[in-house]
């Protein structure tokens, strides 16, 4: 490690400089000068004396402004197109040189896509923050499509217009539906320029301990399709703390925290846990940076909660983040066990057909019971009997003792991806993930979840610490461990995904986790 007036590197990385003359490297030919102190008093928008350093928002909002438009004019082509009463109401009246037919048109393909799009950006569905990851962009379509469904009733009415109530609603439905995917398609693009390019994301300075940094660090960077990008640390507790440690990223001690940002060529400070003890320097930070198009985010020490948990609750000026306890009961978890009976049984008389043949096909390789029963731990510790199609030979059990030493899992589960006591035809039911088909019968019986942490065995022993609260909900066929690696993930991640799954559950989240199932499974990714 090297030592330098203001700042710190390790071994591995450099601060970013111009090695030839050791000036800093421009950052999209921005011409930096130092803005003059802040007083507290907000700088307009309009005249500030520097754009915001992170633009990659400006042409993607431009594409889906285009995109919305498009959808809406689509969708009232294609209602009017296959419903006859579509033009029910402008028949007969008459606007200034518009008359029936021309008149539906202009209202068609001019007022509501322009309405529709004034009320997409007036409910912030092109607000930079939920652009591109989460659901409240999302949200914000559908509230904005239930304001224009409100709107042209309402205009319906006070200008006495027979409108077809079939023809707004079906308008109304196809416009949000083509805005989803719209909206789905984009971020899709965006998500594959981040991972592959790093187009479209924000590159940040992380101020803090180290510690907290490497926190902070360690969780943005689990998905880069969330487009944030660590590229320095400027630590606040001295050079001490960071000697002897490899750090991802370069560590800076002492230094102008504005000037770093300039210099790294970051858009973005983020305040890690608990950067300074003292009071106001996290004000007097935002103070410093109006003006200066740098983005500031607090990143507090509360990890994997998720949004709809967290409200802010202003006390005196004092923001403070309320945590709701997780919804583990109420109406949410009642419509939770009834999807989960009812597609339980939908689903076991549905496939009973290919049941009966992948059971045929068990038989045939390996003679033996078609079916594995395992004691696995449910819902708060009680023991149940898992429903799986034998994959393995009948020794397996017996076998395992001789390969312990060749697991490839580093936690409660025994994992080997050419596992020997797998036959030829269980391979590929493990590869479809198609041997946990019976566990709908655990579903059906109350034992299980469609969606839920994955059962563990019962004979690995007490399940202890943090492990032990995956027991508060009910185990699933799939989860949200299933569709983020599956056996390519360490226990640890493992283990931090359920809890993070039981912490944060809701039915929508289930909804999401069952559509993610069906392309995990699809692509065969850690499958074995």
């Amino acid at each position: 490690m090297r030592e330098d007036v203001g700042e710190v590197t390790t071994s591995l990385h450099r601060p970013v400089t111009d090695s030839s003359r050791s000036k800093p490297v421009p950052y999209d030919s921005f011409e930096w000068q130092q803005p003059p102190p802040s007083n507290g008093v907000p700088r307009s928008a309009w005249t500030r004396s520097h754009k915001r350093l992170s633009r990659w928002h400006r042409p993607y909002t431009l594409v889906l402004v285009f995109l919305d438009l498009a959808s809406v004019v689509l969708a009232s082509w294609w209602i009017a197109t296959h419903l006859e009463k579509a033009k029910s109401g402008f028949q007969f009246k008459s606007w200034g040189f518009l008359h029936g037919g021309e008149l539906f048109n202009f209202f068609a393909y001019i007022v509501l896509p322009l309405g529709w799009l004034i009320l997409l950006w007036a409910n912030g569905t092109y607000d930079r923050r939920y652009l591109g990851l989460g659901s409240e962009e999302f949200k914000r379509i559908v509230r904005a499509s239930v304001t224009v469904v409100a709107g042209v009733s309402l205009l319906a009415f006070a200008t006495k217009t027979q409108l077809s109530r079939g023809t707004v609603a079906a308008v109304s439905l196809a416009a949000l539906c083509f805005l989803l995917v719209d909206r789905v398609f984009a971020r899709q693009v965006l998500h594959l320029a981040r991972r592959r390019t790093g187009h479209g994301a924000h590159r940040m300075v992380l101020v803090g301990t180290l510690p907290e940094a490497l926190e902070v660090y360690t969780a943005v960077t689990r998905s880069p399709a969330a487009g944030l990008i660590p590229v320095a640390i400027h630590i606040t507790d001295g050079y001490a703390a960071a000697r002897g440690i490899e750090t991802p990223v370069p560590v800076y001690a002492a230094r102008d925290v504005l000037s770093l940002v300039h210099e790294v060529g970051a858009d973005t400070i983020a305040v890690c846990g608990s950067a300074s003890a003292e009071p106001g320097e996290l004000r007097r930070l935002a103070w410093q940076l109006e003006g200066t198009g740098v983005d500031l985010v607090v990143a507090p020490q509360l990890t994997d909660i998720a949004g709809p948990r967290v409200h802010i609750r202003p006390i005196e000026g004092l923001p403070l983040l309320h945590v709701e306890e997780p919804t583990l009961s109420g109406p949410g978890w009642l419509a939770k066990n009834l999807l989960d009976r009812v597609v339980a049984a939908l689903g076991l008389l549905a496939l009973s057909p290919i049941l009966a043949v992948i059971a045929l096909g068990i038989r045939l390789s390996d003679p033996g019971p078609v079916f594995f029963r395992q004691p696995r731990v449910g819902h708060e510790g009680r023991t149940f009997r898992v429903w799986k199609f034998r994959t393995m030979y009948q020794d397996a059990e017996e076998r395992k003792r001789t390969l312990e030493e060749l697991n490839e899992s580093d936690g409660m589960l025994f994992k080997m991806k050419n596992d020997p006591r797998v036959f030829s035809f269980g391979a590929k039911l493990r590869a479809t993930s198609l041997d946990e088909l019976p566990q709908l019968i655990n579903v059906l019986k109350g034992e299980m979840s469609l969606v839920g942490p994955r059962p563990l065995p019962a004979d690995d022993g007490d399940y202890l610490g943090d492990v032990r609260r995956r027991l508060l909900v009910r185990p699933g066929i799939t989860g949200l461990w299933q569709v983020s690696g599956r056996s390519d993930l360490s226990w640890d991640e493992a283990v931090r995904l359920d809890l993070y799954y039981v912490d944060n559950w809701s039915l929508t989240y289930d909804l999401g986790i069952l559509w993610r199932t069906i392309f995990v499974v699809l692509k065969r990714k850690g499958a074995y």
